[in-house]
């Protein structure tokens, strides 16, 4: 073997770590990463430290606000397990624990809902046995406790489900009487395709776990599934009369086909197949769908989206015997991702994207003005990108809040002026730079970025620059705390400037902006990347020469692309990409995501994915890389990775493979994340310094 190329499995222990202690030792023949700094130890602390706030309900009234928060484990490592608490955000008084575990025992707890009326709350538990949850049902006010487990409905803890499978999402009718929630039976693993995927064997069929629409009565706890058996329903919401349900939902495989789900009517009173009323298509594909107050419309996102989890584009409303589609945010220099009406069903309040900042907007139907209700640098929102818990008359809001400076904490009250209800994470500070918003000029218009400074920075030095470039393309790089999972944020306490582009194809400047990749990956995305680092260089004292990139997933790809295209990047970190879109089509778990950006198949049109494969150019590679996947990755699948590193090997470029077991295309196991940060900033170090 080239003695610049070596392909690393590791093998950790299976329990989690403490994160201020040592990774857990490697087989005996795979050599650690190097010891960190202690400045890059303590950036690692408030990464791996951060208590997570993955959830915020405001009551329909909105006098109360339910949260759930992170837990860790011994000795202060992270843990599968979370909390939930409810207070009213107006008093200082301390918050209740809700749990469904017995005293002294903790669970994995999530997915809140509040009952119409605001006196009760829903939620998910596996208390009764870990990795199963089940519905429970409590009333806040009396306790909400085992010990006060009441059998009849109205007091106390109430258990409604006994099931087996994967469950999330529970949404009270608006008659308070029934609770749909979305439901796998037998499923052999999470929800998604950020999960690690069920290694094949035997006979190898598309395997389809349909998520079902499952209503469970309160009043007798039975439990029915309205959906069909081969249809997988993605979101929903309830009809103002409770009588039926619009969601979003595909035949087939569940983790393929949300890109080509449809908006459908199902009856929660009465059996009966479906009603379709719109169609999705490769213009178009559909998210956050909800039903209007008055019961004529649905407003739904629309637009091109390339990851389940990260919802954008305009905002849609339909009529709910179907027909013509209305655009009601034509042109506006934003990315919508989430929608609540407004009570008299006139206007519609969302959340958006917009210049690397996140807000809150509304548009009101009848004259179409857009209004801005509050805008940011901060980030609103615990997930992918922004989102807000609105009371019923849209006034009072509960968000989960953190930038680059600040980790996240639960604020609530009116739009924009919101106090802070937690203080989880006081005890942490920025170990990094200032970030700075940057912008410049390419072919397209205007690009954003975020330039992140190095810790301790001085101006009458020189410092290299890694480039950072987002997942998708459909996404965004935001301000936020950063976690574990972003090792490129503790490379600032390495001595870094971090370059965190927005190029065509991200969120936050409209969808023509998003839609300016199709059929043009490596094209004018990466021309924009690449004036992102002229314009970090004319803004900041960066060493021309001392210049890396890096990235995850659609990032990983680009960086592949980089390296294939120039000889400016001395060093790359390429996190799960893609190296041949060819190969790729037929490898990957999500292949339907792919049609909307190339125009057709891989069969039916191959050219147009060869030439954006970095394996047709990888003979101009120069750039030492480190390439990381996790093996059981479905999104972009380990064979990219392994392909990818074997031609740089056939061209004698310095070259590491580390393929991470039990992980899919998200790392869980911190001791898997450590090691990354340790072995990206020990590369980087290596080849920029």
């Amino acid at each position: 073997m080239n003695r610049f190329c070596r392909v690393a499995f590791i093998s950790f222990i299976s329990s989690l770590f403490a994160c201020t202690g040592a990774v857990a030792a490697p087989q005996a023949n795979f050599p650690p990463p190097p010891k960190p700094s202690p400045a890059v130890e303590q950036a690692m602390r408030a990464m791996f430290g951060v208590h997570e706030i993955s959830e915020a309900a405001i009551s329909p009234d909105g006098q109360r606000v339910a949260w759930v928060e992170s837990l860790t484990g011994k000795n202060g490592a992270p843990s599968l397990n979370s909390a939930i608490y409810v207070t009213d955000w107006k008093s200082a008084a301390a918050p209740q624990h809700i749990t469904a575990a017995q005293s002294g025992a903790a669970a994995a707890e999530s997915d809140l809902a509040w009952s119409p009326d605001s006196t009760h709350l829903a939620f998910f538990s596996d208390a009764a046995h870990v990795g199963q949850s089940q519905l429970y049902v409590c009333m806040p006010d009396p306790g909400c406790q085992p010990s006060v487990v009441q059998v009849e409905f109205g007091r106390g803890l109430l258990q409604l489900t006994h099931i087996k499978g994967d469950a999330s999402a529970p949404l009270w009718s608006p008659d308070g009487k029934t609770i749909a929630f979305l439901y796998i039976p037998d499923a052999p693993r999470a929800a998604g395709p950020l999960a690690a995927e069920t290694q094949p064997e035997g006979v190898i069929r598309t395997a389809n776990y349909e998520q079902r629409l499952a209503l469970v009565d309160l009043a007798s706890g039975q439990l029915r599934l309205i959906s069909p058996a081969d249809m997988y329903v993605y979101e929903f919401d309830w009809s103002p009369d409770s009588a039926k349900i619009v969601a979003t939902a595909a035949h087939g495989n569940g983790d393929n086909n949300w890109w080509i789900a449809d908006l459908d009517i199902f009856d929660a009173v009465h059996p009966a197949p479906p009603q379709s009323i719109f169609k999705s298509t490769t213009e178009i594909q559909i998210g956050t769908p909800k039903w209007s107050p008055d019961g004529q419309s649905v407003a739904f996102i629309g637009g091109l989206m390339s990851d389940e989890i990260s919802v954008g584009g305009d905002v849609y409303t339909i009529p709910i015997t179907g027909g013509d589609t209305r655009d009601v945010t034509p042109e506006i220099k934003a990315t919508p991702n989430s929608v609540q009406w407004a009570s008299d069903s006139h206007s519609i309040i969302f959340s958006e994207i917009a210049d690397g900042q996140t807000g809150i907007a509304s548009v009101n139907l009848d004259s179409g003005a857009v209004s801005t209700l509050y805008i940011a640098g901060e980030r609103i929102g615990p997930g992918f990108g922004p989102g807000i818990s609105l009371s019923r008359d849209g006034k009072i809001a509960g968000v989960v809040s953190q930038s680059f400076s600040n980790p996240p904490e639960l604020w609530a009250g009116p739009i924009g002026s919101w106090k802070q209800v937690t203080h989880l994470n006081s005890t942490l500070h920025p170990v990094w730079g200032k970030p700075e918003t940057l912008h410049w000029n390419t072919d397209i218009g205007q690009v954003q970025g975020w330039l992140v400074y190095p810790l301790n920075y001085d101006p009458s030095k020189k410092y290299g620059l890694v480039v950072d470039v987002h997942g998708g393309p459909a996404a965004a790089n935001l301000q936020g705390w950063p976690s574990r999972r972003g090792y490129a944020a503790a490379l600032p306490a390495a001595g870094y400037f971090v370059l965190l582009p927005n190029p065509r194809g991200s969120y936050g400047s409209g969808e023509a902006f998003t839609r300016a990749n199709v059929k043009d990956f490596g094209g004018g995305d990466f021309r924009d990347i690449m004036a992102g680092v002229d314009a970090a260089i004319a803004a900041a004292p960066i060493e021309p020469d001392r210049v890396g990139i890096t990235g995850w997933s659609y990032g990983g790809y680009m960086s592949m692309w980089a390296v294939t295209q120039t000889n400016r990047f001395k060093a790359a970190v390429i996190g799960a990409g893609l190296a041949d879109w060819l190969s790729y089509y037929g490898e990957n778990d999500i292949d339907q995501w792919m049609i909307p950006y190339f125009g057709a198949t891989v069969y039916d049109d191959p050219a147009v994915y060869a030439k954006s494969g970095p394996i047709q150019f990888v003979k101009n590679a120069q750039t030492p890389s480190l390439i990381v996947v996790g093996d059981s990755d479905g999104e972009c699948p380990t064979p990219q990775s392994f392909e990818f590193w074997h031609a740089l090997e056939n061209y004698h470029v310095p070259a590491e493979l580390v393929v991470y077991p039990h992980e899919g295309h998200m790392f869980v196991n911190p001791a898997h994340s450590r090691d990354l940060v340790l072995r990206a900033i020990a590369w980087f170090n290596e080849y920029l310094k």
